[in-house]
């Protein structure tokens, strides 16, 4: 399979007389890269993961290396392209260890005999610093633990494209930053694609390598994120007067000064 990433064209969605996103043609998303979809609340980040994972009626024509994700039934798109939303279903009374198994029967991958599918499930497990989380149940589950074995479910089923809605919005300061760190690493030795819907703009400058910018469902701007995330785009976007500055460690961060009335 050819590893020519990610193509969406012609991204529409609508729900009765309101258009949410407006025929959006993005550049390719290419494999091996973590791309940021940034913009205010309302913007459409959520839908356009939605409408790229096939969750909701879109005129999107999706390629990922080659395969035309949009004519294939859901249940054969899901092995390919994994949607994590930020809302993850209601939990239910099975043990840590057995959702990941599971998960991977579902995405139709291939047995290799039981032990071999337990310790990957524990490899798994042990890349987010939660193994010791196995053998509990999920309903007893904190929405922070909830939310690392959902993304450690996701990276199990191993596809070719990850999109994660607001992956870090449960989680606290130090996994936030360990689970992008995991994503960068684990999305560049794959070479897969990975979209995340992030609001910390100094995550998203530090830790993705490129970024789209939307507001209103359409795009505003995209490129490599230490060149999108700038004063002049911050202020269009977000209404604020913001600084992009650089730390002792030569690191870019942004500081925000206010908002525009």
């Amino acid at each position: 399979m050819s590893k020519s990433g990610l193509s969406a064209r012609h991204v529409s969605v609508s729900y009765g007389h309101r258009t949410v996103l407006h025929d959006l043609n993005p550049a390719p998303f290419p494999c091996g890269r973590v791309c940021a979809l940034l913009g205010p609340n309302g913007s459409g980040k959520s839908t356009f993961l939605r409408a790229v994972a096939g969750i909701v009626p879109s005129p999107a024509i999706i390629t990922l290396n080659g395969m035309e994700l949009s004519r294939m039934p859901l249940a054969r798109r899901t092995r390919h392209c994994v949607y994590l939303p930020q809302a993850l279903p209601a939990p239910v009374h099975l043990q840590v260890l057995e959702s990941l198994i599971a998960a991977r029967h579902v995405n139709g991958m291939q047995a290799m005999g039981k032990t071999g599918v337990i310790d990957e499930a524990l490899e798994t497990l042990a890349t987010f610093g939660i193994e010791d989380l196995a053998m509990r149940y999920m309903d007893e589950l904190s929405g922070g633990q909830r939310q690392l074995v959902g993304l450690a479910q996701a990276l199990g089923r191993r596809p070719d494209a990850l999109l994660l809605d607001e992956p870090l919005s449960a989680l606290d300061l130090h996994h936030q930053f360990s689970v992008m760190a995991i994503v960068r690493r684990t999305t560049a030795a794959r070479g897969i694609v990975t979209m995340i819907v992030l609001h910390d703009l100094n995550i998203a400058v530090r830790m993705t390598d490129d970024a789209i910018i939307m507001r209103d469902g359409r795009l505003i701007a995209a490129g490599p994120s230490r060149t999108v995330i700038s004063p002049e785009l911050l202020q269009q976007t977000y209404g604020i007067h913001a600084r992009v500055e650089t730390c002792s460690r030569g690191e870019p961060f942004v500081m925000v000064d206010g908002t525009i009335d």
